[in-house]
């Protein structure tokens, strides 16, 4: 796959993840109005538990790697994946390390 194509894909990505986070997420957010809620409906059974974890441990593993890159490949603003990471989630934020990552090593 040729750059164009891999960035476009990437974005892609990142902006359909983010599209379906708004319509589905912040509507039942905004109505309720609790951060706190909204994080431990995650854990409302074993099989979202799983789910809930998995995505957890995986902004945990994309957060050492954006920490180990900058110390030994100088990769730049990490902590913008690392937020988008959070919100709106860990797909959007590696997508946005991959892009930075990207345009830092031209």
């Amino acid at each position: 796959m040729k750059n164009p194509g891999f960035r476009f894909l990437l974005s892609a990505i990142a902006a359909t993840f983010t599209l379906c986070f708004i319509v589905i997420v912040i509507p039942p957010l905004i109505s309720d109005a609790s951060v706190i809620n909204a994080f431990l409906g995650g854990f409302v059974n074993p099989y979202s538990t799983g789910y809930a974890l998995d995505v957890i441990c995986c902004w945990f593993v994309l957060a050492v790697w954006i920490l180990y890159e900058s110390k030994t490949k100088g990769i730049r603003h990490g902590w913008i994946a690392l937020v988008s990471g959070i919100v709106p989630g860990v797909a959007t934020g590696f997508a946005v390390y991959l892009l930075l990552k990207l345009k830092q090593e031209k």
